[in-house]
């Protein structure tokens, strides 16, 4: 449902959301290696997360990404929303370009709900709640966190 883009941007910023409670600012290749993506996909996903402030940069010693204080409640929403648009709130689930209530897909009237669970989903989830279940040890940010 989401691209690989977005995936990587949204465990990339809990993951930044989780070093920053401990006072750290993760760089790069660290982020990277934590959430299992490559380095320079990685690098030009923060680069648009910074150019549309939903994430802050710092070079140099003591450097790294950071969240500032307005953005303390970031909503997923606002995530794809920078990294792929709110389209995927209005595609068809079956891919078709025409799919409407006249011109009904197979899929059309039960993947609304699933696509309006979605976005109800997004909006109200933040980076910061999907942090604290990591934190609390509710649930993973990657592979390599639990077995």
């Amino acid at each position: 449902m989401l691209s690989k883009s977005t995936e990587y941007a949204i465990r990339a910023l809990a993951y930044i959301q989780l070093q920053n409670w401990k006072g750290h600012r993760p760089g790069v290749s660290e982020i990277a290696l934590e959430i299992e993506a490559p380095v320079a996909y990685s690098a030009k996903i923060f680069q648009t997360l910074t150019k549309h402030k939903l994430l802050e940069s710092m070079k140099g010693r003591g450097g790294g990404f950071f969240f500032d204080k307005n953005q303390s409640h970031l909503t997923i929403f606002d995530v794809i929303n920078v990294m792929e648009g709110d389209g995927v709130f209005h595609k068809c689930g079956f891919g078709l370009k025409n799919c409407n209530s006249k011109n009904p897909c197979p899929f059309h009237n039960e993947y609304i709900t699933v696509r309006e669970g979605f976005y109800n989903l997004v909006k109200n989830e933040t980076i910061q709640t999907l942090s604290k279940k990591i934190q609390n040890g509710e649930a993973v940010l990657n592979r390599l966190s639990k077995e």
